[in-house]
This record gives C-alpha cells, sequence and structure tokens, in this order.
C-alpha cells in the first residue's frame, strides 16, 4: 500500500520556488531542496520526477503567484501607462526581506544553454510570448500607432523589463525609477 504524502505539493514548491529564485537553477542542488522543501529525496523524485520537475513546477507556481499583477495589466485600459505601471509592480513583487531577487523567469534565461531542459525553456518562452502580447495589446489602445510601430515598441518594452529585473539586483530604487521613466519616455 502506498504511503500517505505527509506535505502538500503547493507548500513545498512555494520553498522550492523561493530557493531557485534565490540562487538559481544551476546552483541549487537536490541536498538544498531537501532540506528546503523539508522532504526526502524519494518524495521529491516521487511527486516531481526529478529537479528539473520541482523548477517546472517553481516556475508554474510564480507565474500564478504573479497572476494578480498580469491580471492588472490584462484589464489595463490605459495603454503604455499600464505597462508602465506593471514595470513599477513586478518591482515590488520581487522585492526580498533586505534585497530585490529580480524575476525567476529572467534569472533563469541567464542560465539557459544548449543544455537546458527543453520543459524549462518552454515555460520561459511561453511567459516570453505572453507579456509581449500583452505590451501589444496595451499599446494597440493607442489608435495613433500603426502595428509596426506597436511591435517594436513592444519588443523594446520586453528587453527593458529583462533588464529591468536583471538591475534590480543590484541597483538602487531611485536608478530603478529613473531606468522605468527613461525607458517610458522614449514611447
Amino acid at each position: 500500500m502506498p504511503r500517505k504524502k505527509e506535505y502538500k505539493e503547493e507548500d513545498v514548491i512555494d520553498k522550492a520556488m523561493h530557493l531557485f529564485w534565490l540562487n538559481g537553477y544551476e546552483n541549487t542542488s537536490m541536498q538544498m531542496l531537501e532540506k528546503e522543501m523539508g522532504i526526502n529525496k524519494f518524495s521529491i523524485y516521487s511527486s516531481f520526477g526529478n529537479k528539473s520537475g520541482v523548477f517546472v513546477e517553481s516556475l508554474k507556481l510564480y507565474r500564478k503567484k504573479l497572476n494578480k499583477i498580469i491580471s492588472q495589466l490584462e484589464a489595463s485600459t490605459d495603454g503604455v501607462l499600464g505597462i508602465k505601471q506593471y514595470f513599477y509592480n513586478t518591482l515590488d513583487f520581487s522585492k526580498g526581506k533586505d534585497f530585490c531577487k529580480g524575476c525567476l523567469v529572467t534569472n533563469t534565461a541567464n542560465e539557459v544553454d544548449n543544455n537546458t531542459d527543453p520543459k524549462i525553456l518552454s515555460q520561459i518562452e511561453d511567459f516570453s510570448v505572453y507579456i509581449r502580447q500583452l505590451f501589444l495589446d496595451n499599446l494597440s489602445q493607442d489608435a495613433s500607432k500603426g502595428k509596426e510601430t506597436i511591435e517594436e515598441q513592444a519588443d523594446y518594452l520586453l528587453i527593458a523589463m529583462i533588464a529591468l529585473s536583471s538591475a534590480s539586483k543590484i541597483c538602487n530604487q531611485a536608478q530603478l525609477n529613473n531606468y522605468i521613466e527613461n525607458t517610458f519616455n522614449r514611447l
């Protein structure tokens, strides 16, 4: 008879997500996951398959937690101002106790190489495509912009978002605010 799980999967994935967010995928070992999640390797393998499986579930939970901010962008009727607010909201979301952790998806994208698990790549790509589409939708609210301009600006904002996420780990709030304001002054 199989043993009953003594843990809730979302609770242990939340712990793993924060560990990956702080250390990155490559720098997080199975021993670290075992300790942080409070379950043994057998339970990790049984529930999630392997480290990559834990990470994919962590990315899914991250996106779920970010949904409040994403849903604000989805519902925005403020065009560029809605996107700008999204930039500020993601900064607030990524703040740790004493520092900013950046974006888990961006942090992961910075680790991508030829050996990256396709399931992880798929999660990163899906997230990026979705956010870009939301940028397109919000930029399209300005009828004076042509399709080509909207496409270019959506690409620019997606890259600016990635840069902001990386910069948030080392720059102070005033510098980050200047970056956001200057990014949107150029649109």
